[in-house]
């Protein structure tokens, strides 16, 4: 298949985009040169990352030039004739290839990542008033957060702050949290863990904004998962169901792991990620010495394999035989590369984020031209739906980025922003 060069498909963005001025983002120093390549894995993963998006960006044009569904706008996963599936801006997943774009103008400061990520992102604005579900964060954070925190631009920061205004629209005072899903089962007020990676969006809001409310329900929300969604070992429970009218906790079940009881791997990284993100906004020790004793579950469960990639429930009875989650371990490692920098126990917590990700660089990669232009193979969605087993998900790709320019950035810095 012939490639389409890439800077023709920045040129279409550009005049199919919105019309923002070009920003300074594109400049980059010779220092940063040489200090990018010191980095091998950080160095392979953007390498291989621009070729395998490039072709990402012409199959999506492709699949939306060919499709009836004129509300396709961005690529979640292969289906299991190697298909490339497209999804609405309604779907949680939307966000995460604006993101990925964001990223890769920010390793490589090259003006036609950001010529694409500004097209991508626009396509998710709309959702800034979508108040039907809790995945805002993932939907605008990931796409305009980026986007405004490289350019500072003003109707990011609109979009933002509507979106936070909507978010909180879900709060109950009554249970403290969040709601996450309407008309799910029967459950009456449910919360799930992926939750917790929502109230960046809220904590940001606060911070532009001055407004303290998107904090305070941010804070609240974190407490309440806190005292009920973890577990003596603080492994994570996947969902509790509350009363919407006292408060009370009505169950504690799963939707995507194993059982009830078990701990389903990409929740134990939602949390880690999540309460090291909160310990960032507020200083919080609670928060730190949460994030903490999750790692120590995650690295300490006999279950995870040499690699550090686990398999996609930590207590699936199939394992060895189990799929591996990807896009768990690079939540994870994204989120350890935080940590190091709080932590007394950072240099681990480092040593095993550089260990994922080497390992990722080894053995998960796609074939390069394959897999439609995804980055990553082997992770898992929703296995007891049978959804998304073992392939690539956008998401996996967005914190594998994440995790690299973290890593860039603590040996640059000494941070990771």
């Amino acid at each position: 298949m012939k490639k389409t060069p890439l800077i023709i498909l920045s040129a279409l963005t550009l005049l199919a985009g919105n019309g923002f001025a070009q920003t300074n983002v594109v400049n980059k120093t010779s220092s940063q040169k040489k200090k990018t390549t010191a980095l091998p894995d950080v160095k392979k993963g953007f390498e291989f990352a621009e070729k395998q998006t490039a072709l990402l960006l012409k199959e999506t044009a492709l699949v939306k030039a060919q499709s009836k569904k004129t509300a396709l706008i961005s690529p979640r996963s292969l289906d299991t004739a190697d298909n490339l599936e497209l999804v609405p801006s309604k779907d949680w997943c939307s966000g995460f290839f604006p993101g990925e774009l964001w990223y890769l103008l920010e390793y490589t400061k090259d003006p036609q990542w950001e010529a694409a990520a500004r097209n991508y992102t626009s396509d998710v604005e709309a959702e800034k008033t979508n108040g039907t579900t809790h995945d805002m964060g993932f939907k605008i954070y990931c796409s305009v957060g980026n986007g405004y925190r490289l350019t500072k631009n003003e109707h990011y920061k609109s979009v933002l702050l509507e979106a936070a205004k909507t978010l909180a629209t879900r709060f109950n005072p009554k249970v403290g949290s969040i709601k996450s899903w309407d008309n799910r089962k029967n459950w009456k007020f449910p919360v799930i863990i992926d939750n917790m990676m929502n109230l960046e969006l809220l904590f940001e809001a606060t911070k532009i904004s001055g407004d303290s409310s998107f904090y305070k329900i941010a804070v609240a929300h974190a407490n309440t998962a806190m005292k009920n969604h973890f577990r003596s070992d603080y492994s994570s429970y996947h969902v509790i169901d509350y009363d919407p009218e006292t408060g009370a906790v009505l169950h504690k079940q799963t939707h995507q792991g194993y059982a009830d009881g078990s701990a389903w791997a990409r929740g134990q990284a939602w949390g880690l990620y999540g309460y090291t993100m909160c310990y960032r906004y507020t200083k919080n020790k609670a928060y730190l010495e949460q994030a903490e004793h999750i790692a120590h579950f995650i690295f300490s469960n006999p279950h995870l394999p040499a690699d550090l990639i686990p398999y996609w429930d930590y207590n699936d009875p199939a394992i060895p035989q189990s799929p591996r989650d990807v896009s768990a371990a690079t939540v994870t490692a994204s989120a350890l590369y935080e940590l190091s920098t709080y932590s007394s126990n950072g240099a681990q917590y480092k040593l095993w984020a550089d260990k994922i990700i080497h390992q990722l660089n080894a053995n998960y990669l796609a074939k390069p031209g394959s897999s439609r232009g995804f980055i990553l193979l082997h992770s898992t969605g929703n296995k007891p739906s049978n959804g998304e087993i073992d392939v690539p998900i956008i998401y996996a790709d967005y914190y594998y980025l994440e995790a690299l320019l973290r890593q860039k950035h603590l040996a640059d810095t000494g941070k990771i922003f």
